[in-house]
């Protein structure tokens, strides 16, 4: 009803200001029903204006007006504005208007509140956030913000995305870069409209961007990311200067040299350290045992606390500082491990990467810095050996989620090396199970499981070993154990110690395996490894499917049937293949034992939008043959 009200008002509203040949700006109703549709807010107009001054310092300045049509959009009428040691909040200005487009109120000071953005695992930061918040009871209405921010940290350039969320919708916005004389402007465009206009402003050389209406991008189930659809530019120096500390951004190789100059004479070590890793290694074979015995020592003498001030967000604590203390951020840990290795006499990189599991891909052709996260690289005679040296309980080697299959900037004597990490296919992130179960004439049982995870297969299970209490373990097994029905009437979870796996063990009480019909009790043989949905097939797709993760399934059931039933009615074995992975199942009578045997193998990939229909039909095919059933009859006398 309150739509409805709203609907008929704005379209009274129309008509009045039609007739009176008068419309506000801001107005609601001036909105295109081609933007409002699907929209949770709607930005009337952003103007951007970054200002480089020198090589050390920038301003920026943002005026953003936007109207928020309902209670999803209400997000937008906040904005939070970060600062730190190196960035400072110059002002914020702020005023709201009602659906009419007429000013209700301003920004006051009160309306301003600073906080510390400090993470919970940092010990110390100097992060914090302005953020700034006004708005009206009521729906439609309007709320413009303008503020103005200047920079001492010149590794970072501002970027450009106007359409910077979902069921978000622009009318107009506006990019501009003013370089000094001497200063071109690096940039990377994605998916504008109209290319970079540049002009000459008397010592001046000016980039512009603008963009207008633009309506809200609806993302498809198994496509790309947000952040590839939508239009946006990327800016970096060719020259800074951080804290005294000048580089180049121009190419992966004078970015390393810049990270060189923050790390040089930082990975000095007490005498007594180094005799005590000289001592662990002397007996050891092999450089692969070395690393593996020197990553434990580490592992075992420091835990990860993060520390970010000023320069300290890119430049590491002295290794000596570490090894006294006993903790240190990502890249302090990382540069006492390089230290550490180099007391062995084994050559490793300290290696710059984007951490996390949204695996954000970094433009090879546009040297600037996307990463956030330090990890070591060992390179060996055979294979190249990653350490991840924040974790105390991480297997050397192992990547996983957070750090694999993604580029690193490795940081050699020579300066930055762009490198691939290691890329997990489906054989190395498995799942292989068997499980027992004995049925008896009433449909219910027991079994027991055994299943062994590897790879990101493992990833969930070791957090949950790691930092569980058992009454928490159990109640997670609860959660994540797919069966109809069961109980757990005992469990064992065990970390594979030096390896990336996890061993699972249940024994289980399953009152409703199978249902009872008569003399018959009808069985799903794939008792904990269903797939049982499959998404919807729409015509006109506009993007590539993506299936984001590799990996292997292999489940093994046998039930014990109770004595005088057999087989009435069996499925045939089930055999598929394509193009995103293959499907295998089969159900046979082994003597008084009816045993299933699946695999599902799914292989990470990216295909055009047309193949979304062989995904779908895939899946689809997956879910009626983990649905299948196996009639038993009890014989007759």
């Amino acid at each position: 009803m309150q739509k409805r009200l709203t609907a008929l008002l704005l379209g009274l509203l129309v008509s009045t200001a039609a007739w009176a040949g008068d419309t506000p700006t801001y107005a609601a109703f001036t909105i295109s029903p081609a933007l409002s549709k699907g929209s949770n807010a709607v930005i009337r107009t952003e103007e951007t204006t970054f200002t480089v001054t020198s090589p050390k310092s920038a301003t920026e300045r943002i005026k953003r007006v936007i109207t928020v049509l309902n209670e999803e959009g209400k997000r937008h009428a906040q904005l939070v504005v970060p600062y730190d040691k190196l960035n400072k909040v110059d002002y914020i200005k702020g005023t709201v208007y009602d659906m009419l487009g007429k000013k209700a109120a301003t920004l006051k000071a009160s309306d301003i509140k600073d906080y510390s953005n400090t993470s919970d695992f940092s010990l110390y930061e100097d992060n914090r956030v302005k953020v700034a918040a006004i708005s009206l009871p009521s729906y439609p209405y309007t709320v413009e913000f303008e503020y103005q921010t200047t920079s001492n940290n010149m590794l970072f350039y501002t970027g450009w995305a106007p359409l910077d969320g979902e069921k978000l919708a622009v009318e107009k916005a506006s990019f501009q870069v003013i370089m000094p004389a001497g200063m071109p402007l690096r940039y990377y465009e994605q998916l504008v409209p109209e290319k970079v206009n540049v002009k000459q402003e008397g010592a001046q050389q000016v980039y512009s961007w603008q963009v207008k209406d633009l309506a809200p991008i609806e993302r498809e189930m198994y496509g790309p990311s947000f952040s590839e659809l939508i239009p946006m530019v990327r800016t970096a120096p060719a020259t800074f200067e951080v804290q005294g500390y000048a580089g180049s951004l121009e190419t992966w190789q004078s970015f390393g040299e810049w990270q060189n100059k923050l790390n040089v004479g930082r990975d000095q070590l007490p005498e007594a350290t180094k005799q005590q890793v000289l001592a662990l290694v002397k007996d050891l074979p092999t450089p692969e045992a070395k690393v593996k015995a020197i990553y434990q020592f580490m592992q075992n003498k420091t835990r990860y606390v993060s520390i970010q001030l000023g320069i300290g967000g890119w430049q590491p604590f002295e290794a000596t500082m570490v090894d006294s203390k006993g903790y240190g951020d990502c890249k302090a840990l990382s540069n006492y491990t390089k230290a550490l290795l180099e007391v062995a006499g084994i050559k490793s990189h300290y290696a710059l990467i984007y951490a996390g599991e949204d695996n954000r891909p970094v433009l090879k052709s546009f040297p600037n810095s996307q990463f956030n996260h330090v990890v070591v690289c060992v390179p060996m005679a055979k294979d190249t050996v990653w350490l991840e040296c924040t974790s105390q309980m991480a297997d050397a080697g192992y990547t996983g989620s957070s750090t694999g299959d993604r580029y690193s900037l490795l940081i050699t004597p020579e300066g930055g090396k762009l490198v691939s990490t290691p890329r997990f296919t489906a054989f190395d992130n498995t799942q292989k199970r068997t499980i027992q179960v004995k049925l008896n004439t009433q449909g219910s049982g027991v079994g027991e499981a055994i299943t062994q995870y590897a790879g990101t297969q493992h990833e969930d299970r070791k957090g949950v070993v790691q930092h569980y209490t058992p009454e928490e373990q159990l109640k997670w097994l609860y959660k994540n154990t797919q069966i109809p029905a069961f109980e757990i009437k005992g469990y064992n979870l065990e970390k594979v110690k030096g390896e990336p796996q996890v061993r699972e063990k249940l024994q289980l009480e399953l009152p409703k395996v199978a249902s009872v019909s008569g003399r018959r009790l009808f069985i799903t043989p794939n008792l904990m490894n269903r797939w049982t949905s499959s998404p919807t097939f729409t015509e006109g797709r506009k993007y590539d499917v993506i299936w984001p993760m590799a990996f292997h399934d292999v489940d093994s059931v046998e039930y014990e049937i109770p004595a005088g039933y057999k087989t009435e009615s069996m499925p045939q074995p089930v055999k598929i293949a394509s193009i995103f992975g293959e499907y295998q199942a089969q159900v046979q009578m082994k003597g008084n034992k009816l045993v299933y045997v699946r695999q599902l193998t799914m292989h990470k990939s990216r295909h055009k939008p047309e193949q979304y229909k062989e995904l779908v039909n895939f899946l689809k095919q997956i879910s009626r043959a983990d649905q299948q059933q196996v009639v038993l009859a009890a014989e007759t006398t």
